[in-house]
């Protein structure tokens, strides 16, 4: 699973940024917290934008 976040994150990532609502679009999409998302971004160097739950 952690492959196919990954892979999600890298394709709607643009200029190294990930915005919260496409992150969690990402997290409801494939079924995952929010929390695994948010890891995976950071592994990736990958910052979440306008966040706006404070979620990640």
């Amino acid at each position: 699973m952690q492959n196919k976040i990954e892979e999600e994150i890298k394709k709607r990532a643009v200029n190294g940024r990930l915005s919260c609502p496409v992150a969690r679009k990402i997290a409801e999409e494939l079924s995952v917290p929010y929390e695994e998302v948010g890891r995976a971004a950071n592994e990736l160097k990958i910052k979440i934008a306008d966040c706006e739950l404070g979620c990640f």
